[in-house]
């Protein structure tokens, strides 16, 4: 079958699935020489957007299981991305925040996923990028 004709039966959600693939895989190897995984990487951004925080508020804004943060924030603690902290308002919690290591490489993320988004959507004019955008904010909310 040729390729027009094969992408004349795809459906939408085929076509969209296969570019969220290409847009994955595209994030782990932007990532990738930085050290650090997508998991992490979203960590990252929330701490550098909300600030230090409590496990228990990062795994909600991450929107995934508490023992899933504990194992990223390790990941991070690791590599002296972040560290954990006395909670002062309450001895059972712990908070978690960006050291200035963590902060760097957030930038350093930003910035590869910044150019990263530039490649990906390079065959887009602005119009086109902002109905795009527009669409994708209907479709998340």
């Amino acid at each position: 079958m040729k390729d027009a004709d094969r992408d004349g039966d795809e459906s939408l959600a085929e076509v969209f699935w296969s570019v969220a693939r290409r847009l994955r895989h595209l994030t782990h190897e932007t990532l990738e020489p930085i050290g650090i995984t997508p998991g992490q990487s979203r960590a990252v951004a929330v701490l550098m957007r909300h600030g230090v925080m409590r496990l228990s508020e990062l795994s909600e804004h991450l929107r995934i299981a508490p023992r899933s943060t504990t194992e990223v924030v390790d990941g991070l603690q690791e590599r002296g991305l972040v560290e954990r902290r006395p909670d002062p308002a309450d001895r059972r919690a712990t908070l978690v925040a960006l050291t200035a290591a963590g902060q760097a490489t957030a930038e350093a993320i930003r910035a590869a996923r910044h150019a990263e988004a530039e490649r990906f959507f390079a065959g887009l004019d602005a119009g086109d990028r902002e109905t795009l955008a527009r669409i994708l904010r209907v479709l998340r909310h």
